[in-house]
């Protein structure tokens, strides 16, 4: 035990909780779009199952290091480019997201199904739901361990560092939630940035690297000035009713 209680050990915790909180901001997104198009009381209970899932892939990997090292050996070689297991990973969850978010996208645009078809789907939909957040948590998951490896020795920090992240994760995924599902602007940037993270998988697949902070810039850019332009429309409202 004292041999984890040490300075880096306690510095690789705090960073890799950090990092932890960062990598999981994108996955509390896709569980928010997810989940809502279920019935609102069934919200945040999928929201919960979504996370604890994404926490026990995440240890689950992190308990089969030597497997997920392997990932990166190349498995064949098609028109010169060398794919390995988390190239195909990578590529199959920016798809993934891609078509998810463009569905998603056309269901605003489009508006809802009536009523009666909304019913319909809600029958199946938490299951629905369920299975699509543990297939992308695959994806987000495979890229928060491996950051993880790199930074730290000990399989147990790594897993407490898992753990907090998640747990403070779950305190703030019901009023991320709740706030971009009764913001339509919201939703829509929200959706935005799946496409955008959907693309730099696929890309990162096809293993062309971009870094994160230029994705992460680009995000909490266009989500100040939405917010900015929320303030504006609110003051409007004001004033007008004034």
């Amino acid at each position: 035990m004292d041999d984890l209680l040490t300075t880096s050990n306690l510095i690789a915790l705090l960073t890799l909780t950090l990092l932890e909180i960062v990598l999981g901001i994108d996955n509390i997104v896709f569980i928010t779009i997810l989940t809502g198009r279920l019935p609102e009381a069934q919200q945040p209970k999928a929201r919960t199952i979504g996370l604890i899932l994404a926490m026990g892939m995440r240890i689950l990997l992190l308990l089969a290091i030597s497997w997920i090292m392997k990932l990166t050996t190349t498995l064949f070689t098609l028109f010169g480019h060398a794919f390995s297991g988390k190239d195909l990973i990578m590529l199959f969850g920016g798809v993934f997201l891609i078509g998810k978010a463009t569905y998603e996208i056309h269901h605003n645009i489009e508006g809802p199904d009536d009523e009666e078809t909304q019913q319909k789907k809600a029958v199946a939909s938490m299951g629905a739901a369920l299975i699509q957040i543990v297939m992308i948590d695959i994806v987000f998951s495979l890229d928060s361990v491996i950051t993880a490896v790199g930074m730290a020795d000990s399989t147990i920090i790594m897993i407490a560092a898992v753990v907090v992240s998640v747990g403070i994760m779950l305190v703030a995924a019901g009023p991320i939630g709740n706030f971009v599902n009764h913001h339509p602007t919201m939703k829509m940037l929200a959706l935005s940035f799946l496409i955008l993270i959907g693309v730099m998988l696929v890309i990162e697949g096809l293993d062309r690297h971009i870094s994160k902070g230029y994705i992460y810039f680009a995000m909490a850019f266009s989500l100040g000035v939405e917010l900015l332009n929320m303030w504006a429309r609110k003051n409007r409202r004001a004033a007008a009713g004034d």
